[in-house]
């Protein structure tokens, strides 16, 4: 358990750091210079980082998808890789964006977990208990369509949003009832005592998002298109061979290889087509929100779709 606790706690130490460094090279215009790419811990284009795959790139670390989702806003990168929630909120907080790619469905990596000694069954079990979960990422749709599917609404539970430095030991240390969390992180929290309640699995299809600053995606559209080719080769690549992904990720997680291959065996999944179908999925997922009050108005999300560059990444 404390060799656990450790791993979680680098990892939580090595984003911290990162993220206090983004934005070094903000002075670049988005219309020349060296693609700027905001990527998370976990996710494919840690992969490409890891790989050296894309030489001559500026790479920024964050911690969540909203906190990328404000870089993007502040002009500090040109791509970013989310879930299916930030790019909702961060529509509706006007951040010039384009959708530029899209991930296959990887339900199973992300799951609600709680301590096996408080003897819940089902996630109707959760009603009047707090729940921690990152807001606006893709947890946030999870607990969503969890409340939906279980007949509870918001009012039903104790929602206490915090980020993953926080959720971890607030979970550890009983202070809230269940923590909605996504991989590594949820790899990382995995132990004898803590009982996967639910994951995504027929409720949320989970897919990782490639967003472009919209400046980005008019100036330097060419050199987009050639790096998510890149992008897509070296995640084709990684699901073929997952030893040697495992291998090559662990130490830029700073996870060891048993916790590193059990999250990638989840969460890993290939480039899927920008089809008008994304749209009406991502737009569903808006829709929601914006039912629930929880973002500011619609958001016109095929809008967002940008069929420029459709086929780059796939």
């Amino acid at each position: 358990m404390r060799r656990t606790l450790a791993l979680a706690a680098a990892l939580t130490l090595a984003a911290a750091a990162a993220l206090s460094g983004c934005g070094d090279d903000d002075t670049e215009a988005a219309g020349g210079g060296n693609l700027r790419i905001g990527y998370q811990r976990f996710g494919g284009l840690s992969l490409v980082k890891a790989r050296g795959d894309a030489p001559g790139v500026t790479w920024s670390l964050f911690e969540s998808g909203p906190a990328l989702t404000e870089a993007i806003k502040a002009g500090a990168i040109d791509i970013g890789q989310t879930g299916e929630a930030p790019p909702i909120f961060a529509a509706a907080a006007k951040t010039p964006f384009k959708i530029a790619a899209v991930g296959a469905p990887s339900p199973k990596s992300e799951a609600v977990l709680v301590k096996k000694s408080r003897g819940f069954k089902t996630f109707a079990d959760l009603k009047g208990k707090t729940i921690a979960l990152n807001k606006g990422s893709n947890v946030h749709w999870l607990l969503v369509r969890l409340l939906e599917t279980s007949h509870l609404t918001l009012a039903d539970v104790n929602v206490k949003y915090l980020k993953p430095a926080e959720g971890r030991p607030a979970f550890d240390n009983d202070q809230v009832d269940a923590w909605i969390i996504w991989d590594p992180y949820f790899a990382l929290a995995e132990r004898a005592d803590v009982q996967i309640l639910a994951d995504a699995t027929g409720v949320a299809n989970n897919r990782e998002y490639i967003l472009v600053a919209q400046d980005a995606a008019d100036k330097k559209t060419e050199q987009i298109k050639s790096f998510l080719t890149t992008y897509e080769k070296t995640t084709a690549w990684g699901i073929a061979h997952p030893d040697e992904r495992a291998a090559v990720l662990a130490p830029e997680l700073k996870i060891d290889e048993p916790t590193t291959k059990r999250a990638l065996a989840r969460a890993a999944q290939p480039i899927a087509p920008l089809t008008d179908e994304i749209g009406t999925e991502l737009q569903g997922i808006a829709d929601g929100f914006t039912k629930l009050e929880l973002i500011p108005g619609s958001i016109d999300v095929p809008a967002l779709l940008d069929k420029r560059f459709t086929g780059a990444a796939q």
